[in-house]
């Protein structure tokens, strides 16, 4: 037996898990207990009375039951080192006795309310009566079925979430629609008391007693009011609260921690004692005043409560470990939290680490949000199985559209004997409540894949997944603050490689990867299609970074939040078969949208081009329609010769698999059906048959005239700043007048660059529309790298007197000089380095359709061979049919053009047809310029082919505005300045993200250079807050004398290449600083059309030390994550201002990297072939086949290791043709190059007697002629086994030269050429 002490923590290890624990007093002291009654003593600052109460929280609780593994029935045994992994908040010590003292005061008010004198004399218990629910209970009454939105207007809405343990919060509620009125029954009013009937197994239960005003809020059906008799409910609130009366309710819960029920008439033997009414009113009167006493208080020990979480770890940890930078497991921990604190809905499930936990899990969701339709009963394991193999994705995106579901909901079917189920996973209409379960898991275990042992593969372990009904929807990678978040990303494409994401995480459609400092989202995608450069970070409304990951948590990842990515802003783009994430910018305009038409406010956003505006618009468009149930119709409106852009394209690629139908009107009579039809659907259609309508075809008077008229529609304009003139808006806005006006435009009409003075009509874009709803600007565009900045060149006539004089230019000794600027002078503008297939395309936009066909023709003339201008060698040995080109003016222009133009454009069409074997004439013209938009933009795999893709398109105004083609780099425009807006359309055409080497947009001018450097300046100031800085690149005289000094530093830094050798690890840094400039700079003057090659000769360096440079650079990239990885991040001694970017990708430099990833992908899509295109023919596909070969052989030149490999690959494909279907073709050449480096390094270690470890080091980090680790290998060879084996060992003195001789050949001749690839 053991003596009792005060002041101790002691637990019962029997009965903890029903939370037998307490902090002992002076009235405890020197009583005995037996081993069962472990005491703990409190460390310095720590008061134990302040304890007493903390160890009442419900978490607490929890984490005992958890750390009491189970026994027959209550027979169940804390485990002590468990229970001491449990993490509180604590302030300091004052604040703890503060604390501990006004809680014993209340504890003593409480007793003094349960007592009371006598006569003045003695003191004695009132006379409780002892009652069970059942007693007191008259009617239960659950809510309306009505949904609620955070986007309706109608009445507010009580959920469980609103419900806390005694009070309600409603600082976030959800609203009717306008137009639902709920029953009476169904509302709630003052002294009401409800509790809900589903939550988590934690949160279930809770109850409250309404304060509030009658006849304000609904509550919903998860919400039961309960009427008692004889009970006074403010005093029961105060009572059903008590710690007496929750373990009772809990122990009426069913479920699982992650989704439990109560069933009401359960509680009805829930027993408890009260006192007579009388008595109840008083004590309810006096705890309701006692609430409203201690609110402010509460409010403060929240907040600090909040604080204390986020502090909580560090508080904990040693002094030393504070210097250390927060370990990946510490910021995993500090995520979770975030994620499962406070009024957030996610559960933490730490008890889900398998595949077949989380199977069991959705399953048991499944059950529950799908009792009614399976009549009560579980499904059977064959019944589950349908169930599994409906949910094995064969893409993320095949997920996505799943996910899309009917009418917002997600289903599977089950054929359960004759009858088929339609079983719901998740409703998107109950988002943040209904049937939406919110689970948080850590440290998955994705295993090896034991259906192909051919692939060396390892077992991962998953950083944090959140999951929606059981299905995870966003995974995160976490990385610590030494290492970058492209770390996160470069394994979560490792991971898709190897098939981790499979089975039910297939369903995944978001990715988040975070280093602490720096977080970044994107959307889930092949490991093939991954490109960091489509990563995103958070902004807030006004456009400042949001970086830090608890802070990116906050804002993204919560509730609502999370499931709204998931639900409204990802969306399915046909086209490129891919999922498209909104960024931050798009979804604050479409908030602002929202807000704005729920007060009946039109009004405009302002996104820079080129960042996804018409997205925006379309889900912008979409959310009207389904969000604000009074919107009749939603109408997306363009201009008549925008009809064959992409914009209503792209309308109905994000459309088909969306839960709202796109209509195009196809006449005006179309329309007027359409806008008759009750049914609730996007309409796209021109201006002009809007105007037509409403002028020439309805008839005052009648019923459709009516109908029509008194729609309310809401009207969102793409390019509202010329697609609709203020004189139609306002004839249309005349004839509708309940309509709201939402238009999108990247360049406003301002004061500046107004509309011509009509009468009275408006003249600038707010004028016309109404306030700016969201603003985003080129600088914040180019900020968060949502597009490129650009670079411009000035090449036309120098010292001209009058610029503006046309005929200067027209003649063919102009037009020639600049067809050379564009075939012979732009290798890198169009991407030349990059390799075949993989170049990028441009644009030659004039003055007319006559100077464009006059262009084509000398362009024809040239490919011939029959003018003086030849196209270099250079050129053609990257591209031998160079350059492919076309011609294209939009509908009204061909329609205005003459009988003459027609015929040419004929020809041009002709030209076409035999390039790319289609079929279109002169009446096909809007099914031409389709094509041709979708050759550009190659988000067809079909025209990633070299076959398939044009370099030139030469137009007039066509294609330059409303037009996205990522792999446009380049706009040659042979013309006069045009006016402000019309610039940034045009220039905004090239300035989309797109590969590694495209860094910004490329302008080039061949008229009127002075005027044309005012008006760019003038307008990028206009519409990037009043500056050109960051925007407009330097020009070649400021970009040049950079590039010397540039180069001057890095010889100073490292004279040559071999000198970086030699440098202490600080040199090394700074080497890689002044490199990572020069190549910067490097790259960027080779963009200019000034640059050739030759004038390296000047500058004092080669391409071939560049390269020397390049190998060295790499090396000690190498060195200075080893030695930050090891340094756990100390300052560098020295010189600490010198910071590296870990992340930064050499521009200037290019090798067969990218021939090689071309092949890759182009193999992948024979092998992965798109499911919703029809069949190819065996033709086709051996014409692919050949295609692969061709550019295999033209590889082999180069790299004949890497060309066996893929030549053997494609041997096995022909073979089979189902062989490698699905799979990563990228991760299969990867493994089959590491069993190449496997087998070259064990022959090699089986000769000389190597480690095998030490030797695949120096195989992985050798560059350069360099052995990194040559000194440990010379230590650990072995002579004496060598000599024993071979027949003809050499001596012992030249053992371990030619042993580092024979390393170094197998290294250069068999190595490097696989490593140098990857």
């Amino acid at each position: 037996m053991f003596r009792v002490a005060a002041d101790k923590f002691i637990v019962n290890i029997t009965f903890g898990w029903e939370h037998a624990v307490a902090i002992t007093d002076e009235n405890d002291a020197g009583k005995l207990v037996s081993h069962r009654f472990p005491q703990y003593s409190f460390n310095a600052g720590m008061e134990p009375k302040f304890f007493r109460y903390l160890i009442l929280d419900e978490n607490f609780k929890h984490h005992l039951e958890l750390s009491s593994p189970g026994g027959a029935g209550r027979n169940r045994v804390l485990k002590l080192s468990d229970m001491l992994q449990y993490k509180m908040n604590f302030p300091s010590e004052a604040e703890q006795k503060k604390i501990a003292a006004y809680f014993d005061d209340l504890d003593h008010l409480i007793t003094l309310h349960h007592r009371k004198y006598i006569n003045g004399k003695k003191e004695e218990l009132l006379a409780w009566e002892q009652r069970k629910l059942g007693d007191d209970l008259v009617s239960i009454h659950t809510g309306t079925n009505l949904l609620g939105s955070t986007t309706n207007i109608g009445m507010p809405l009580i959920k469980m979430g609103n419900i806390q343990r005694g009070y309600f919060d409603t600082s976030k509620v959800e609203f009717l629609a306008e137009n639902e009125q709920p029953d009476n029954e169904d509302i709630a009013n003052y002294g009401d008391f409800f509790f809900n009937t589903r939550n988590t197994l934690e949160l279930v239960g809770k109850g409250a007693t309404w304060m509030k005003n009658s006849g304000e809020y609904a509550f919903n059906s998860n919400i039961a009011r309960f009427e008692l008799r004889n009970i006074d409910t403010i005093f029961f609130n105060y009572l059903y609260n008590t710690e007496t009366m929750t373990r009772q309710i809990h122990a009426r819960a069913m479920g699982t921690t992650s989704v439990a029920a109560i069933y009401p008439r359960t509680l009805e033997s829930v027993g408890y004692l009260v006192p007579c009414m009388k008595e109840q009113q008083k004590i309810g009167a006096y705890f309701k005043h006692l609430d409203h006493l201690i609110t402010l208080h509460q409010h403060k020990q929240n907040n600090l409560k909040n604080i204390l979480k986020y502090i909580e770890i560090t508080l904990i940890i040693t002094k030393e470990a504070a210097k250390m930078p927060e370990l990946e497991k510490i910021i995993e921990e500090k995520l979770i939290d975030q994620l499962i604190y406070g009024d957030s809905q996610w559960t933490y499930r730490k008890d889900l680490k398998t595949e077949e936990d989380l199977w069991k899990n959705f399953k048991y969701i499944l059950e529950q949000n799908n009792k009614d339709r399976l009549n009560g009963e579980s499904l059977s394991e064959s019944e589950f199985e349908q169930v599994k193999n409906q949910l094995q994705f064969s893409s993320f995106y095949k997920a996505g559209e799943w996910l899309v579901g009917e009418n917002g909901k997600v289903q599977v079917h089950v054929q359960r004997d004759t009858e088929r189920l339609h079983l719901v996973v998740m409703n998107h209409e109950h988002i943040a409540g209904g049937s939406s379960v919110y689970e948080v898991i850590n440290q998955y275990s994705a295993l090896k894949n034991e259906e192909d042992d051919t692939l060396p593969a390892r077992d991962r372990r998953f950083d944090v997944t959140l999951m929606i009904n059981g299905l995870p929807m966003i995974h995160i990678e976490l990385k610590n603050r030494q290492h970058s978040y492209m770390d996160g990303f470069h394994q979560i494409k490792k991971y898709i490689g190897e098939g981790k994401f499979t089975g039910i995480f297939s369903a995944v459609q978001m990715f988040v990867v975070s280093n602490g400092e720096d977080t970044k989202y994107f959307a889930a995608a092949n490991d093939t299609e991954l490109n960091p450069k489509f990563m995103s970070g958070w902004v807030d409304r006004d456009n400042n970074a949001v970086t830090n990951y608890l802070d990116f948590a906050k804002s993204v990842l919560r509730i609502p939040e999370a499931h709204e990515m998931i639900a409204r802003y990802t969306v399915l783009d046909e086209d490129a078969k891919r999922l498209i994430l909104l960024r931050p910018y798009q979804i604050h305009a479409i908030e602002s949208i929202r807000e704005a038409s729920k007060t009946g406010k039109s009004g405009y956003v302002w996104h820079t081009t080129g960042s996804g505006k018409t997205l925006t618009s379309y889900k912008a468009t979409r959310n009207l329609l389904m969000d604000i149930p009074a919107i009749d119709k939603a109408i997306f409106l363009i201009d008549r010769k925008d009809l064959d852009t992409q914009t209503t394209m792209a309308f109905q690629a994000y459309a088909n698999n969306d839960l709202v139908d796109v209509d195009e009107t196809d006449n005006v009579n179309d329309l007027k059906k359409k806008l008759k039809s009750d049914d609730r659907q996007v309409i796209v259609t021109t201006i002009q048959k809007m105007q037509i309508l409403i002028s020439k075809r309805l008839q005052e008077g009648t019923s459709e005239y009516s109908k029509i008229k008194n729609l309310k529609i809401a009207f969102v304009v793409d390019e509202c700043h010329r697609a609709v003139t203020p004189k139609t808006k306002r004839e249309l806005e005349r004839f509708f007048g309940r309509s709201l006006w939402y238009g999108f435009t990247g360049t406003p009409r301002f004061g500046e660059n107004p509309y011509p003075q009509l009468g009275d009509l408006p003249r600038t874009t707010e004028e016309l529309y109404g306030k700016r709803l969201h603003k985003y600007t080129i600088q914040n565009a180019i900020h968060d790298n949502a597009v490129l900045g650009f670079q411009v060149e000035h090449n036309g006539p120098k010292n001209m007197e009058d610029e503006t004089n046309v005929n200067v230019y027209d003649n063919e000794t102009h037009m020639l000089k600049v067809l050379d600027i564009i075939l012979n002078k732009s290798y890198h503008k169009l991407g030349f380095q990059n390799g075949k297939g993989q170049t990028y395309e441009g644009i030659l936009t004039t003055s007319s359709i006559q100077m464009a066909q006059k262009y084509y023709d000398l362009l024809t003339r040239v490919k011939k061979g029959e003018t003086s201008l030849e196209i270099d060698e250079k050129i053609k040995q990257v591209l031998p049919d160079f350059p492919k080109f076309a011609i294209t003016y939009s509908v009204t222009e061909n329609e205005e053009g003459s009988h003459v133009n027609q015929q040419k454009m004929q020809q041009s069409l002709d030209n076409y047809n035999q390039m790319f074997g289609t079929k279109y004439d002169f009446s096909q013209i809007q099914g031409y310029n389709s094509n041709l938009n979708k050759r550009l933009a190659r988000k067809d795999t079909k025209f990633k082919s070299r076959n398939e893709q044009l370099d030139l398109v030469i137009v007039v105004d066509r294609l330059l505005t409303g037009f996205d083609a990522p792999c446009l780099s380049t706009i040659f425009i042979d013309r006069q300045p045009m006016g402000p807006h019309d610039l940034i359309q045009a220039f905004s055409r090239t300035n989309r993200i797109f590969d590694k080497n495209k860094t910004y947009g490329q302008i080039v001018t061949f008229q009127a250079p002075k005027l044309f450097k005012e008006s760019v300046d003038n307008a990028v100031k206009l519409y990037s807050a009043g500056s050109t800085e960051g925007a407009i690149l330097a020009e070649w005289d400021k970009v040049e004398p950079a590039f010397k000094k540039s180069l001057a530093a890095l010889r100073v830094s490292a004279e040559t290449p071999d000198d970086v050798a030699h440098m202490s690890l600080n040199e090394k840094r700074v080497f890689a600083k002044m490199f990572q400039t020069f190549d910067r700079l490097f790259a960027q003057i080779k963009s200019f059309t000034k640059y050739n090659d030759s004038m390296l000769e000047e500058y004092g360096i080669t391409e071939e030390e560049y390269e020397k440079y390049v190998g060295r650079y790499q090396n000690v990239m190498e060195e200075i994550k080893l030695a930050d990885g090891e340094e756990k991040g100390e300052p560098p001694v020295g010189p600490e201002e010198i910071e590296v970017d870990p992340d930064y990708e050499l521009m200037a430099y290019s090798n067969t990297k990218i021939d090689y990833e071309y092949i890759i992908n182009l193999i992948q899509n024979i092998v992965t072939p798109n499911e919703d295109e029809k069949e190819i023919s065996s033709e086709e596909r051996q014409k692919q086949i050949e295609e692969v070969k061709q550019y295999i052989e033209e590889m082999r030149k180069d790299n004949a290791k890497v060309a066996d490999i893929m030549s053997n690959l494609v041997y096995e494909i022909e073979l089979d043709e189902r062989k490698y279907r699905g799979q990563s073709i990228l991760n299969i050449v990867e493994n089959m190059k590491h069993d190449c480096i496997d087998k070259v390094v064990s022959d090699f270690c089986r000769t000389w007697y190597a480690s095998k470890e030490d030797v695949m080091y120096a195989a992985l980090h050798y560059r350069n002629g360099e052995i990194p680790n040559e000194s440990v290998i010379k230590s650990t060879i072995d002579y004496t086994m060598y000599k024993e084996v071979q027949e003809k060992a050499v001596p012992k003195f030249k053992y371990y030269a030619q042993c580092m001789k024979e390393l170094k050949k197998v290294l250069d001749e068999e190595i490097k050429p696989l490593i140098d690839i990857a």
